[in-house]
């Protein structure tokens, strides 16, 4: 195995690093004389580097593949690192959180093998060893509760900085305004100025998580912390930092950037932190996205440019895809530092158009972590049961799915048992799950594809990615309409008179949002338009894509109420249905495990979907297409509706389907 798996790590190829560079501001051009060029007084070049969302991708390899990849990984954006350090005096490196949970290995070190006191954990080890500055936490961080966060961060041998969580101890504090984490850190560096003379800098540097962690997390931090909102923490710390003596702010939000207009509270408050005075640069995440790049058409925003009212910010993608270097110019002035210029760039480990990789690992990042990783695959490898078919996820999003039903079997078969002798036994249950693994941002590669045979450990976490915990919600029939109204918004509308190729994936919904609800059957009409928006917003009233809703064979009862098995992260969410629920209650064990527990003891599965959802009939026959992985031409019969139509952009393949028809 080990042999097998890490042939690639012995690679000694160097390659160019891919960048998008754009500088903000003209550079000042001063009067060049023969002799010695005319340097400015008091001018410094600094260069500062984030990585953000590496969830636990510390290696450049798959373990839902057991292969290594040349496409993402925190060893070969060491690489990049250490190369960026070279080109320039004055570097600082921080991270912008997401980093402990993510991959089998996260779940490892957290479950199985778990860390103990004064052992390092493997991400902080890999961490030490590039002499970070500062960083931030993620939402993430808190999967595995307080206890274990501050196990893993007693190690670190950089400050954490956290300023929007708060103790929850009311009784004491009636304004609970007690920090959990060190809010701010100011940061003494002495740097080089382009004269060559040492010169004393000091960096405020923030950090910020989304609120809404004390929702996603409610079993670990309730009664525990509290948090509140981001942009009016940073107006409360700003100020103080610069009393202090900061010279600069750098503000490290894990927080996206959004296209809706900013509310209090908000999980994406990345363009309304850039209002904020005092703040020089911001670090941005949560999104899994690109900055520049991703962000048109969003007031204050210059997508091309990097910056946000004025101010650079960037975002360096996910799983170590990506380096974000801001290099800026600081000038002094009447004995202060102020941001004269800046240039941002993104720098990727692997050129996604030409195929071929930008940086190599970083042997040392193996080398530190190389007995965690061999235990992970160790427990990969546990067979737990054998499945009848092949199972995958390349048509999770336009069909039911496989991939999907065994996760809401396993649910199912949960509960059931977990509410027998309580006063909800005699109520319906239904099971809600969504395919995880189905493309999208996350690239052509990302899907499950588990084959016919034994399933092992591995294979069920391919099924469930996430250390999500169990949760049951009390809705009514009603309920269960506007929750799948909500989610069929996955979907763009199709018109069945119009001629040429129509898109029926709608790839601004994520597929881990889009769940099936099992317990009941029901067909989407995609020729109507959606009835609600991203974030739950009516926009369609009359809008009605849920079709023939029924239970046990007849028509949902609207007053009737069920149980519904999801997760705690859905349980939490603000949808129209979910947040009419009567009763919300959160289990400690993992859906993961449920998984595992379910295969193991039944031994065969069946993994066949029971079809309880598709598609209404349109009349016609309009032409639907939709991408997916070119993989996925294998699993395709000549009588599927789905037939393989060629190659599309971004390493993907197009897959044209025939809705039923009238």
């Amino acid at each position: 195995m080990k042999g097998k798996s890490f042939e690639k790590f012995g690679r000694s190829l160097f390659a160019t690093s891919l960048t998008l560079s754009v500088l903000l501001t003209p550079a000042v051009s001063g009067e060049v004389h023969a002799a010695k060029p005319q340097l400015p007084k008091h001018e410094v070049k600094l260069r500062l580097m984030e990585t953000t969302d590496v969830h636990m991708n510390l290696l450049d390899f798959d373990y839902y593949r057991e292969s290594s990849t040349e496409e993402f990984g925190f060893s070969r954006t060491a690489t990049l690192i250490k190369q960026a350090r070279k080109e320039i005096k004055n570097s600082m490196l921080f991270d912008n959180g997401d980093l402990y949970q993510g991959t089998l290995l996260g779940t490892y070190k957290a479950s199985v093998d778990k860390l103990r006191d004064g052992e390092v954990h493997p991400a902080l080890k890999a961490m030490n060893h590039l002499d970070y500055d500062a960083a931030t936490l993620g939402n993430h961080e808190f999967n595995y509760g307080l206890e274990y966060l501050d196990e893993v961060l007693d190690d670190s041998s950089f400050p954490y900085v956290n300023a929007n969580i708060y103790w929850d101890d009311h009784d004491k504090n009636p304004y609970n305004d007690k920090n959990y984490f060190k809010p701010y850190q100011i940061l003494h560096k002495t740097i080089t100025d382009e004269n060559g003379k040492k010169q004393k800098l000091k960096v405020g540097v923030i950090g910020f998580v989304p609120p809404q962690i004390l929702k996603w997390d409610k079993a670990h931090l309730e009664g525990k912390v509290i948090t509140k909102d981001i942009v009016k923490t940073a107006e409360k710390y700003v100020p103080e930092m610069k009393k202090n003596g900061a010279d600069i702010i750098i503000a490290l939000s894990h927080s996206g950037i959004a296209h809706e207009k900013y509310s209090e509270m908000d999980e994406n408050a990345t363009v309304e932190l850039a209002k904020v005075n005092g703040i020089d640069a911001i670090f941005a995440g949560h999104n899994h996205k690109l900055f520049p790049g991703d962000f048109n058409g969003i007031a204050g925003v210059d997508n091309e440019k990097g910056l946000i009212y004025g101010k650079p910010v960037i975002m360096p993608g996910k799983w170590g895809d990506h380096l974000g270097i801001m290099d800026l110019t600081l000038q002094k002035k009447k004995g202060k530092w102020k941001v004269k210029e800046s240039t941002v760039e993104l720098r990727a480990v692997y050129d996604l158009v030409n195929k071929k990789s930008l940086a190599q690992p970083d042997p040392f990042i193996f080398r530190a972590i190389e007995k965690e990783h061999f235990g992970t695959l160790d427990y990969l490898q546990q067979s737990i049961g054998n499945t009848t078919t092949d199972i995958h996820s390349y048509f999770a999003v336009v069909q039911d799915n496989p991939s999907v039903q065994i996760v809401t079997n396993a649910q199912m078969w949960y509960i059931d048992k977990t509410l027998k002798g309580t006063p909800d036994e005699e109520l319906p249950v239904l099971s809600a799950g969504a395919p995880f693994k189905a493309g999208g941002r996350n690239g052509a590669s990302y899907y499950t594809y588990i084959p016919k045979g034994s399933m092992s450990i591995k294979s069920a976490a391919d099924l469930y990615l996430y250390d999500n915990t169990v949760a049951t919600i009390k809705i009514t029939g009603a309920d269960v309409r506007e929750w799948l109204e909500m989610i069929a918004q996955q979907f763009n509308q199709i018109d069945p008179n119009k001629q040429g190729e129509q898109n029926l994936i709608n790839n601004s919904f994520q597929s881990y949002k889009f769940d099936t609800i099992d317990g009941v059957s029901y067909q989407i009409d995609v020729t109507e338009p959606a009835k609600y928006s991203k974030d739950g917003s009516i926009i369609n009233p009359n809008a009605n894509r849920i079709k023939n809703l029924e239970y046990n064979g007849k028509p949902i009862d609207d007053n009737q109420e069920f149980i519904v098995v999801t997760n705690n992260y859905r349980a939490s969410a603000d949808w129209p249905g979910i947040k009419n629920a009567k009763d919300v209650q959160l289990y400690p064990d993992e859906n993961r495990q449920i998984v595992i527990d379910y295969i193991t003891e039944l031994k065969i599965i069946d993994s066949s979907a029971d079809n309880n959802w598709s598609f209404a009939p349109v009349s016609r026959n309009p032409n639907i297409v939709f991408d997916s992985s070119p993989e996925a031409r294998k699993v395709i019969s000549e009588s599927s509706p789905i037939q393989y139509v060629g190659e599309s952009a971004n390493g993907f393949a197009e897959y044209s389907f025939q809705l039923p028809s009238k």
